[in-house]
């Protein structure tokens, strides 16, 4: 009895001592702000990620840091006169260079190095400086994101698309090297334009993250009658992958935000993609570790109350909202098959799957029935994906 009481209390101390050691952390890694094409002050934006309980943010302007000096001039338009004005009374003290022009009034950006201190803090809120490295093939567009970065990373130019994007990821792993710190490159959503297919993808070496989900309103996410979605061109990648005994590529959901006053599906608004990251400790090198090894999930609103994959069984549970179903879907692809399938499906909050010895990998799709606050497509509900993986 003695020894059955001590295994308990065995089992009961490491259970406590791994949720002490880890946390879930909320982040959104693709954010534009007036220091590209965004439309607000990068101060206001960060606030409104932290007031809606996000740890941590990656402003992501196309091509740029926020960094040296850069003065935008104020749109003569109501709404964002009403802006400024908000950000006047919000900033003020922090001391705001802006002048009245014949054109209107002349504002000098905050860099991050000015407007960080105002917003982070150990264990509560992380700004990572990244930037969308943006380059263009005739009029196919190639978008990626790079997170954690040291200086600004110029784009490269490709003959091919398969070309243009392994040259920049190649840009982005050298300055990881340079710099030696960890860089969480993600490949942005890839049906913009139509840009990118699931064949380009299969052709690189080194990509780990895509957009599975972007909140742009011209991103594509579910495709078209001629062209797949992002979720069946995640799958189909990964059985190219896993023939070549490549890592498994990890799908991340992000806002892609651009436009902070005008709200619809017709904008880019915050709030509508995010990912959550189970970590030791909010600082940049152990949230991009933590998503490497793919301890992390994709959501739109869906929460995970448990995810946890012993390398035989992957075992889940939502965070229950009032008043919500939920159904959780068991994605994968089987031995010999050139496609994806649904290998189970459980209705209700939580769900358990073994991995069969002829499955390649699984993941799952949570989706509720909840409808999205200000979605990317009316009529969408709250969802999240969690990450591919395969049996040990």
């Amino acid at each position: 009895m003695k020894k059955f009481l001590s295994l308990i209390l065995l089992i009961l101390s490491l259970n406590l001592a791994h949720s002490q050691e880890y946390n879930w952390y909320k982040g959104n890694l693709h954010t534009h702000s007036y220091w590209s094409d965004g439309d607000e002050f990068p101060e206001m934006i960060m606030k409104w990620y932290k007031d809606h309980d996000y740890q941590f943010v990656a402003l992501s302007d196309h091509n740029i840091i926020a960094e040296g000096v850069k003065a935008i001039t104020i749109s003569e338009n109501p709404l964002y006169e009403k802006g400024f004005e908000e950000y006047l009374a919000e900033f003020r003290e922090t001391g705001i260079n802006y002048r009245t022009t014949p054109n209107g009034i002349q504002v000098q950006l905050k860099t991050l190095q000015e407007f960080r201190p105002l917003f982070e803090e150990p264990e509560k809120f992380m700004i990572y400086k990244a930037e969308e490295v943006t380059a263009y093939l005739d009029d196919k567009a190639v978008h990626m994101g790079a997170i954690n970065i040291g200086e600004v990373i110029a784009p490269r130019e490709g003959a091919t698309i398969v070309e243009l994007i392994q040259n920049n990821l190649d840009a982005i792993k050298e300055q990881e090297a340079r710099f030696g710190r960890p860089v969480l490159q993600h490949l942005n959503h890839p049906n913009f334009t139509y840009a990118i297919s699931a064949e380009d993808i299969k052709q690189l070496d080194g990509e780990r993250f895509f957009e599975v989900f972007n909140g742009h309103p011209y991103v594509n996410n579910y495709g078209d009658s001629i062209h797949d979605s992002t979720e069946a061109m995640w799958d189909q990648v990964n059985i190219a992958y896993h023939a070549m005994n490549k890592p498994l590529l990890l799908g991340i959901a992000t806002d892609d935000s651009h436009h902070y006053h005008k709200f619809g599906s017709k904008f880019s608004n915050a709030g509508r993609g995010w990912v959550e990251v189970r970590a030791k400790e909010l600082n940049p090198n152990s949230i991009i570790e933590a998503m490497h090894a793919g301890d992390f999930y994709a959501s739109t609103g869906v929460e995970l109350s448990e995810m946890n994959f012993d390398g035989e069984k992957i075992s889940l549970k939502v965070k229950e909202k009032k008043n919500v179903q939920y159904e959780i879907r068991f994605i994968g692809v089987r031995q010999g098959s050139s496609n994806s399938e649904i290998l189970k499906l459980m209705k209700g909050p939580e769900a358990e799957f073994q991995i069969p010895d002829d499955v390649l990998f699984v993941r799952a799709k949570i989706i509720s029935d909840k409808l999205k606050k200000n979605p990317y497509r009316e009529g969408d509900t709250e969802v999240a994906w969690t990450q591919p993986v395969s049996k040990k």
